[in-house]
């Protein structure tokens, strides 16, 4: 008889459900509930249990893990006689691994409080390649106690894991994560423009580019996007200007200037405005092609 927490996850989408499964590996009693039938099967049979709804997964979970897409979807779970605060158990552990608005975190929190229920903000940055190997970096907002409790089953979807603060302070680290990652993508895809408009070997320049101190993990991850043109979705155009959203926004509110951040949630507004939302955020080079007249 296994004596870990029992565990609801609630989101089963490109990054829920590897996350999910590897929970499953690690010998968690995993019952998970998203909207997509397939998504279902799949975690049955990697070894999980499927939920009807999201009452039905909570009910009796220890934990109550969440991964959709962004504030709406966490409300749309979390709240109402359907929802989580009204069907899980008082002590509970909620983990909202979703990237959303800090003041959503926080909101969620002091709700929760007044049912009993524990929570902690802890998004996560890696893309699809990093939650099925689990190798994710967990940045996680809420109090100390319940963030050692929570720390091994983080330790099974990721490597690096920081408390970076009280409720929200999660959000805060990873809208950070987003507006550096946008850019480095952005300067990334210029590159790979000028170096091909420049007649260069363009696998031999991403190589040598990559060893010294131009090198990023997301050159290493993206790398093969960019040589290829395949921009299969790791992570969508759609979220990261969801995520850019969310930065400006909060560095608005505290008096950060973010501009050549500014700038970079443009590039991604007006890639997704030509039909590009769907792709991968690597497709930021398709921006830089159409502005330099090269093939898209």
């Amino acid at each position: 008889m296994s004596t870990l927490p029992k565990v609801a996850w609630i989101g089963l989408g490109i990054m829920g459900s590897p996350m999910s499964e590897n929970l499953v590996k690690a010998g968690y009693d995993v019952t998970g509930h998203t909207l997509e039938r397939e998504k279902l099967d799949r975690l049955t049979a990697a070894g999980g249990t499927a939920a009807a709804s999201v009452a039905e997964a909570v009910r009796g979970a220890d934990v109550i893990v969440t991964m959709v897409p962004a504030s709406p979807q966490v409300e749309a779970v979390a709240y109402g006689p359907d929802g989580i605060l009204e069907n899980a158990r008082r002590g509970a552990l909620l983990i909202d691994m979703s990237s959303i608005t800090p003041q959503t975190s926080v909101g969620l929190a002091a709700a929760a409080k007044e049912k009993g229920i524990r929570v902690l903000d802890a998004p996560v940055s890696g893309g699809e390649a990093g939650a099925i190997e689990a190798v994710l970096s967990i940045m996680v907002g809420g109090d100390q106690a319940d963030f050692d409790e929570a720390k091994p089953l983080f330790e099974a979807l990721g490597k690096t894991i920081v408390r970076c603060g009280p409720h929200g302070s999660g959000q805060t680290v990873k809208a950070a994560n987003q507006l550096i990652v946008a850019v480095n993508i952005q300067a990334c895809a210029e590159a790979v423009v000028f170096l091909e408009k420049s007649g260069v070997d363009l696998a031999a320049a991403l190589d040598v580019l990559g060893g010294g101190l131009a090198g990023s993990t997301v050159l290493a991850r993206k790398k093969d996007n960019f040589l290829k043109r395949d921009f299969t979705p790791g992570f969508r155009i759609d979220l990261h200007h969801k995520d850019m959203g969310i930065v400006t926004d909060a560095a608005r509110t505290v008096g950060a200037a973010l501009p050549v951040g500014a700038v970079v949630a443009q590039l991604v507004t007006s890639l997704r405005a030509q039909g590009d939302g769907g792709l991968d955020h690597s497709a930021l080079l398709r921006a830089v092609e159409r502005l330099s007249g090269a093939r898209v």
